[in-house]
């Protein structure tokens, strides 16, 4: 049996040479998927100690209804179904829908937090920055749901579905789009640039989503090689990684992203150890740094938010025992777990295009922490300002970044802004579109 190649925040499993077993134990019908769910559930989910030891298949009107009742909770948030195309296409950045984000601030006013160069809005101009106002004719506040969140009924992610937006822009006018849904590429760097701060040069990277680039062999993100090169070039002393939107990804690309950010005196040493479930501890594995480059950091700064979660976690646990890791924003959302897909393993799931991607492992770093189900807190909390632009220095965050780097503490007019969002954009989504979220 050929090693596991771990690739995602959740992962890819790739190459197994096992076969799917058949089981002749009968089922009523229409419930074929419901027990083959089941069923590859108890031979891989990570917690397959605290499924239920029989179920009423009939008692669940659809399969996720079923995965959803059988789940350990309050830990599991995180297992999800999917089709197989769906799947590969996210963690190489084959999108549909608008493509941009959104974040609120204090006073729960709207704006665009990011948008993807190639996707409608992209193409069409939008910005970071641009408020929000109304949405298909109605003002925001009409969206917002009983529980506190906001529904905006954009409707599904498929090519052709049309919205209008209207935004209040920066100088102070107003326009009103409409855009229509479309498949595109997604990028994942969002911005990179160099401050000179006290004598020191200073990079800054806004990575939106740790995504392989499709093709590359062994996976990798050619966008992750450029931005790296990029910093390279211009002899940086100390680096900014702003995660705030960050919901994870590929396991390949958070280690070559570590590989990077490492020192080379420490290429060689462990960087993480997966843990399977007790009847799987023969595929337990671990990885060791191997530095790619030169650039030399003692320490990096995160910027973060409850929706930098999954390969974003991964990466900062990966370095906290070899540099000096410091986190400013708000606390992570926590997950300290990982998944691979498991169709391969049923012949039923693969014939009904099911991808079943439950949590089958844990994460741990070198000195062992792992755990971090509560996030990993910040060490300065700062509030997020969604209306500047990446790099604009009056983004509360980056400024703060920056002023610990002159000054190695921030001031408390700056911490005083900080305020926790009562709804994020990760709270808009589940599953497969929580780890890669976006409209």
């Amino acid at each position: 049996m050929r090693k596991l190649n771990w690739i995602i925040g959740l992962v890819i499993l790739l190459g197994w040479g096992c076969e799917p077993k058949d089981d002749p134990t009968p089922v009523a019908p229409g419930q074929e998927v419901k027990k083959a769910i089941f069923d590859t559930m108890n031979e891989w989910y990570f917690w397959n100690q605290e499924l239920p030891a029989e179920v009423d298949f009939a008692d669940f009107p659809t399969n996720d209804d079923f995965l959803d009742g059988i789940i350990f909770k309050p830990l599991d948030r995180f297992s999800y179904l999917t089709t197989q195309e769906a799947f590969n296409n996210s963690f190489v950045g084959r999108n549909a829908g608008h493509g941009f984000g959104f974040a609120f601030t204090e006073d729960e006013k709207l704006y665009i937090s990011f948008v993807f160069d190639e996707s409608p809005a992209g193409k069409d101009g939008w910005k970071r920055g641009w408020e929000i106002t109304q949405i298909n004719g109605k003002p925001i506040a009409d969206y917002k749901t009983s529980t506190g969140g906001y529904d905006f009924k954009l409707g599904t992610s498929d090519p052709g579905i049309s919205n209008t937006f209207t935004f209040k822009l920066p100088d102070g006018s107003t326009t009103t789009r409409t855009n229509v849904k479309a498949e595109y590429q997604s990028n994942s760097v969002l911005e990179q640039k160099v401050f000179d701060v006290g004598g020191k040069k200073v990079g800054y990277w806004a990575y939106q989503s740790f995504k392989a680039t499709a093709g590359l062999s062994p996976t990798r993100s050619a966008e992750v090689t450029s931005s790296m090169e990029f910093f390279q070039s211009q002899g940086i002393n100390e680096l900014i990684i702003d995660l705030r939107y960050n919901g994870g990804g590929s396991v390949a690309v958070a280690e070559q992203i570590s590989n990077y950010l490492i020192q080379a005196s420490n290429s060689g040493k462990l960087m993480y150890t997966n843990k399977l479930n007790s009847t799987k501890t023969s595929q337990n594995s671990s990885e060791n740094f191997s530095k790619i480059g030169n650039l030399e950091l003692s320490r990096v700064i995160f910027i973060t938010s409850r929706g930098s979660a999954s390969a974003s976690e991964l990466v900062i646990n990966n370095l906290d025992p070899y540099l000096d890791v410091i986190l400013i924003g708000d606390n992570t959302f926590g997950k300290p777990v990982g998944s691979f897909p498991l169709s391969q393993f049923n012949r039923v799931l693969v014939e009904n295009n099911v991808e079943l991607v439950p949590i089958t492992f844990a994460t741990a770093n070198a000195e062992g922490k792992a755990e971090y189900f509560d996030g990993f807190p910040a060490n300065f909390s700062v509030g997020d300002s969604p209306q500047f632009d990446w790099g604009d220095t009056q983004d509360l965050r980056l400024a703060a970044a920056l002023q610990y780097v002159q000054n190695g503490s921030i001031s408390g007019r700056i911490m005083n802004t900080f305020y926790r969002p009562k709804w994020e954009m990760i709270d808009a989504f589940k599953g497969l579109q929580q780890e890669f979220p976006a409209f």
